[in-house]
């Protein structure tokens, strides 16, 4: 019988090495770049940098930057919706109408978008949402006179393509949440007299809500710094937070304003979390 000790070593063991690479991986570059964004400049510029929170102070200061961070959130909060809307009734259909073979098969288009890299889907929806893409074209074909679909460059693009790249994550998750409803809860409550409605209401959506709050996350966390999307499909509306920060990057070279946006960003994130958390604990725990 091993003592607790050796338990905790042979623990320690196991999961040391992973705890090391997530502490390589994510907290040293993100210490370095919390150091970076009180800076006067970039270590790298040549320059002799100092400390100050002048970089900070940009950001509440300057209308540019708080006004494409409403625009960011408004963004992440739509997509999160529309990944919602969509994802979810496909999520109850895969998990409790469609069995066997069917369903392993719908599971696999769902998976299907993860084969393949983000750069080639998003320039993929290039050639659709214009009149001389792929469907534009055999519409124009078929109806000469047909309305224009040129759509590119628009606000509309935008959540076309981060729709399409995130609602993979809200129906997986919802999946998984409803396939663990056990189905003899819902038998007795229709054995009751219950309708369909009341027990979708009341044991279904309750028990399926920690799928939906993690989807909810997955979705609005990354769509909320997204820039490769708004700025293939967005044009002059693909101004976002997050292109304003990779811009300081790439083509600024002002990396520690790049830097304390970035942070501005996750405190965005945090502050959100903390406002809704009680109410997601409050659903959850009576789930």
């Amino acid at each position: 019988m091993p003592t607790a000790t050796q338990q905790r070593r042979a623990i320690f063991s196991l999961t040391g090495p992973a705890y090391l690479w997530l502490l390589v991986t994510i907290l040293l570059p993100l210490s370095a770049m919390l150091c970076f964004s009180f800076l006067t400049v970039s270590p790298f510029s040549g320059q002799q940098p100092e400390w100050t929170l002048e970089q900070y102070r940009t950001f509440f200061t300057q209308d540019v930057y708080m006004v494409n961070a409403w625009r960011s959130i408004g963004l992440a909060t739509r997509v999160t919706l529309l990944c919602l809307l969509f994802g979810y009734p496909a999520a109850f259909i895969l998990a409790r109408t469609i069995k066997g073979r069917w369903r392993e098969a719908m599971l696999l288009l769902i998976v299907l978008p993860f084969w393949s890299n983000g750069l080639v889907r998003t320039f993929s929806w290039t050639m659709v949402l214009t009149d001389y893409g792929i469907i534009g074209r055999a519409l124009h074909a078929v109806w000469p006179g047909a309305p224009s679909i040129e759509i590119m460059n628009s606000y509309a693009a935008i959540l076309i393509g981060l729709v399409h790249a995130y609602l993979p994550y809200m129906v997986l998750t919802c999946y998984v949440a409803l396939q663990g409803i056990n189905m003899s809860l819902t038998e007795a409550a229709r054995s009751l007299g219950a309708s369909h409605l009341q027990v979708f209401r009341r044991i279904i959506l309750p028990l399926s809500l920690p799928g939906v709050v993690a989807g909810c996350l997955l979705v609005f966390v990354p769509v909320l710094g997204s820039f490769m999307e708004p700025r293939i499909l967005g044009g002059t509306q693909a101004i976002m937070l997050g292109t304003l920060i990779e811009n300081q990057f790439t083509a600024s070279f002002n990396w520690p304003l790049g830097a304390a946006l970035g942070f501005v960003m996750l405190g965005i994130v945090f502050v959100i979390m903390a406002v809704f958390y009680p109410l997601a604990r409050k659903h959850l725990s009576v789930s």
